[in-house]
């Protein structure tokens, strides 16, 4: 599904992480379409349907997105972790959590684990209790999966190769640059 929607694309990106890749995953070829979302918050929602959630937790933009559909398949609340302007996230338009709730984080892609973190220390001081982490799609062939305290899931795994900017053999031979992704860095 993910190659006849073309969400793969070979060149020479940036990603939102500032490595670089011969490849790069375009999600939203997948979230503009709501029944393929559906779908594939349907396989993280199944994990969870018995686990009393309370809310749906994802990284703006795309695991926002789809942590309102798992939410909606939940029938849990659904909170966005925001970029700040210094770097990192928040929960604002007045989001909360209570301590002890049960909740669950969703994200789109997962390279370094960056926007998880992010999400993860910026609801830190709530004190929830975090059920879990699921991603569509790991990019990391499963090592940046381990590096969570809680359980960590994918729907896809991927071993993308990525190099940091310095060390980039796209880069040493000239190859022109793009930067599909979201975050302003």
């Amino acid at each position: 599904m993910f190659q006849k929607l073309g969400v793969v694309s070979d060149g020479h990106f940036v990603l939102s992480s500032g490595r670089h890749s011969n490849e790069y995953w375009e999600k939203f070829r997948l979230l503009e379409w709501p029944r393929v979302t559906e779908q594939l918050c349907c396989q993280i929602a199944n994990r969870y349907n018995q686990r009393g959630i309370e809310a749906v937790i994802g990284p703006t933009t795309g695991g926002a997105l789809l942590a309102q559909e798992v939410a909606r398949q939940l029938d849990a609340r659904c909170l966005l972790a925001e970029s700040t302007a210094t770097g990192g996230r928040e929960l604002r338009r007045g989001f909360v959590l209570h301590t002890s709730e049960r909740v669950l984080i969703v994200d789109d892609v997962l390279t370094t684990g960056l926007s998880l973190r992010e999400t993860l220390s910026a609801i830190a001081q709530f004190q929830p209790e975090i059920a879990g982490i699921e991603v569509l799609i790991d990019r990391s062939g499963g090592d940046a999966i381990t590096q969570f305290e809680v359980p960590c899931h994918a729907l896809l795994t991927v071993t993308a190769r990525t190099y940091c900017s310095d060390e980039c053999p796209m880069c040493k031979e000239g190859i022109p640059i793009v930067k599909p992704g979201s975050r302003c860095t």
